[in-house]
C-alpha cells in the first residue's frame, strides 16, 4: 500500500512525471499493489468515496480536494512552512496556523478514507513531507498493520526545526511509524539529535530508536534510479526527432546541461550567475558552449516560485542581452518539461551536467545524466555538495553551489578535461550510480518494513 500526496495516475503524461512519481510507479509494478492520494483535482469539497482504477497489477484510488484544502494543506503547510524549512530557507517560511490545521485536517481526512481499503498483512508505505502526521492518524483508528516512512526531502538540523512552531508534533508523528528512511546520514542525524535532545527520547543499536512509547527504525536508504533503462532510452535517442535537431542546433558548440523544477532549493539564480561570471572569466568559449536550462514551473499559486520564475526570466535575458551574438545564445531557458527519453538524449548529448542545488534531498537528475552518457565519450557531471547525491557520487566535480566564482571555475575546468580523466570519473560514478539502484532502494526499505517487530507496541 503506497501513499503519497499526489498519484500518478497511469494516462498521465510521463513528462509531468518527478523522481518521486517514477520511483514508486516502477516499485508497484513490481510488486503489485494499492496507491492512494490526491487526484490532483480540485472540486467543491474534500473527500467522498475514493476513485478508484485497475491498471496490471496496481490499483489507483484518489480523492480530490477542495480548495479550502488544497490552500491551506498543500500550498500552505506543506510547501510554505515545511518545504522552506527542511530546505534550509527560514527566510521563506511562513507558519499561518490555519494551514497547520488544515494540514492536520487532510492527513486526518486521508487516514479515514484509506482505512477501510486495508487488509491484515499489508505493508503501508507513506512518502514525503506532505503525509508525515498519516501514520499518527491512523494508528488513532487502530491500524497495527506495519507501517513505513520515507522522506524524500532533506531532514533539517535540530536548530532549524526548531524554528517550526510545530517542530515537536511533526517528529512524534514520525515515531508512529515502524521504519523511517532518510536519503543521507546527514537527516538522519538531524532527527536523532531532536529525538535525543528535544523529546526525551533515545538511539539504541541497530538503527533502533526509542521515543513517544514506541520503537522504531531510522535509517538510511539513499533513492536510486533505472540505471538500465535510463541508459539505454539514452543509447536509442538518435532516433528521435528532438535529439536530431538538437544535434542540428547544437552541432558546433559545447553544451552543458541543467534540468529542474523551477523551485528556490534548486539555486537556478545562482547557477545563472555563476555561468555569467564563467563567461566573464574566460572569453574563449564566447561561440562555443552554451547552458540549456529546462525548468518545468511547480506550485504555480506559491508566491515564491511565481518570484522565481520571473527572476530567472529576467536574469537569463540579461545574460543573453550582454553576451549573445548573431549566431551564438549562451542561454536556453525553457520554462517546459519533456518525456524521459527525450531527456535521456538531451543528457547524452550534452558534455557538461550541471546539477547546483542549494539544498536537495537526493536529485536524481544527477544519476540519470551519469546513467545517460556514452563510455566512450562521457561527459562531467559539475554536482553541489548540498545535494543528497554528492554522497554517492564523490567522483563528480563537487561544489559549492553559493560560491558563484568557485563554480565558474569548475565550469571552465570540466569544459577542458581530458578524455581519460573523463572516462576514469565516468566509470567511478556509474559504478555508485548501480550500486544504489532504484531497485536496490524499494527492495532495502521493503526489507527493513516487512521485518520490523514493532507495531504490537503502542
Amino acid at each position: 500500500m503506497v501513499v503519497s500526496n499526489r498519484v500518478a495516475l497511469p494516462d498521465e503524461s510521463s513528462s509531468r512525471a518527478g523522481g518521486l512519481a517514477v520511483a514508486l510507479t516502477e516499485a508497484l509494478r513490481h510488486y503489485g499493489g494499492l496507491w492512494f492520494g490526491w487526484s490532483g483535482r480540485i472540486g467543491q469539497q474534500s473527500g467522498g468515496t475514493p476513485q478508484v482504477t485497475q491498471e496490471g497489477a496496481v490499483t489507483y484510488a484518489t480523492l480530490d480536494l477542495s480548495r479550502r484544502d488544497h490552500a491551506e494543506y498543500y500550498n500552505g503547510f506543506a510547501n510554505r512552512s515545511l518545504w522552506p524549512i527542511f530546505h534550509y530557507r527560514i527566510d521563506l517560511a511562513d507558519f499561518a496556523r490555519e494551514n497547520y490545521q488544515g494540514y492536520i485536517r487532510v492527513n486526518t481526512l486521508f487516514a479515514e478514507k484509506l482505512r477501510p481499503l486495508l487488509r491484515d498483512g499489508d505493508d503501508i508505505w507513506v512518502h514525503d513531507y506532505h503525509l508525515i502526521p498519516l501514520g499518527d492518524e491512523l494508528r488513532r483508528l487502530g491500524v497495527r498493520q506495519r507501517l513505513g516512512f520515507f522522506l524524500h526531502t532533506p531532514f533539517p538540523a535540530m536548530e532549524v526545526l526548531l524554528v517550526l512552531p510545530n517542530a515537536a508534533r511533526i517528529v512524534r508523528s514520525l515515531a508512529a511509524y515502524d521504519v523511517v528512511g532518510f536519503q543521507t546520514a546527514t537527516d538522519l542525524r538531524g532527527f536523532h539529535d531532536h529525538v535525543t535532545l528535544e523529546s526525551g527520547g533515545e538511539v539504541l543499536s541497530n538503527g533502533l530508536v526509542r521515543a513517544f512509547g514506541r520503537t522504531l527504525k531510522a535509517e538510511v536508504f539513499p533513492i536510486g534510479i533505472d540505471v538500465d533503462t535510463l541508459a539505454e532510452l539514452a543509447r536509442t535517442s538518435p532516433r528521435l526527432t528532438a535529439i536530431r535537431r538538437l544535434r542540428r542546433n547544437f552541432d558546433a558548440v559545447r553544451l552543458m546541461i541543467g534540468v529542474d523544477r523551477l523551485d528556490y532549493s534548486k539555486g537556478l539564480p545562482e547557477r545563472f550567475k555563476s555561468f555569467e561570471r564563467f563567461l566573464e572569466k574566460y572569453p574563449s568559449w564566447h561561440g562555443k558552449v552554451s547552458l540549456m536550462q529546462i525548468a518545468p514551473s511547480s506550485r504555480s499559486d506559491v508566491p515564491e516560485y511565481m518570484q522565481i520564475r520571473q527572476q530567472l526570466e529576467s536574469e537569463a535575458g540579461h545574460i543573453n542581452g550582454r553576451f549573445a551574438e548573431f549566431d551564438w545564445t549562451p542561454i536556453h531557458y525553457l520554462n517546459t518539461g519533456y518525456q524521459r527519453p527525450t531527456l535521456a538524449g538531451f543528457y547524452r548529448f550534452s558534455q557538461v551536467g550541471v546539477v547546483t542545488p542549494l539544498r536537495d534531498g537526493m536529485n536524481l537528475v544527477a544519476k540519470e545524466y551519469v546513467a545517460a552518457q556514452n563510455a566512450e565519450d562521457p561527459g562531467v557531471l559539475v554536482l553541489s555538495r548540498f545535494a543528497g547525491a554528492a554522497r554517492e557520487l564523490t567522483s563528480a566535480l563537487l561544489v559549492n553551489a553559493y560560491d558563484l566564482e568557485g563554480v565558474a571555475d569548475t565550469l571552465e575546468r570540466a569544459l577542458g578535461m581530458p578524455l581519460e580523466e573523463r572516462r576514469d570519473r565516468w566509470q567511478d560514478l556509474m559504478q555508485a550510480v548501480r550500486a544504489g539502484s532504484l531497485t536496490r532502494w524499494r527492495d532495502s526499505f521493503l526489507k527493513a518494513l516487512q521485518e520490523a517487530p514493532y507495531s504490537v507496541e503502542g
